[in-house]
């Protein structure tokens, strides 16, 4: 895993324009392009299927587990690890209160802290040079 630069994390922690595209299965076509919510937690960058583990985009990073987001007026390819809150407790008590902060006031929020959502949360991360050979 590679760390996000500070000025692309601290962008994104204050942004509220991700688009996710996974890749489709040829490994290297990104798919439509999906605007999600996003939350920055201890420097790492997440984000949720509002549709839980059936969203046709959580199915294909957990698939490809790589893609493209277009974020902070950027273009980046990316590594989607899926995080299992479950079995990282902690992870999980930290990310809500994200999502709670950024979102406050919307009446979208209170569905993107629940089980379905939660248990489709991905980590991105910058796709490492070797990894896009």
């Amino acid at each position: 895993m590679t760390a996000w630069d500070t000025e692309t994390i601290d962008r994104n922690a204050a942004a509220d324009d991700l688009h996710i595209a996974p890749f489709r299965p040829d490994g290297a076509t990104p798919g439509t392009p999906t605007w999600i919510w996003s939350v920055v937690v201890d420097d790492r960058l997440f984000v949720r299927a509002w549709n839980g583990p059936r969203s046709r985009w959580y199915r294909a990073a957990v698939e490809q587990r790589a893609g493209i987001i277009e974020t902070v007026g950027r273009r980046i390819e990316v590594t989607m690890t899926p995080i299992d809150e479950a079995a990282a407790p902690e992870l999980g008590t930290r990310i809500d209160p994200a999502y709670r902060t950024k979102y406050a006031g919307s009446a979208y929020l209170p569905p993107m802290v629940a089980e379905g959502p939660k248990a489709a949360t991905v980590e991105i991360t910058p796709a490492l040079e070797k990894d896009r050979a």
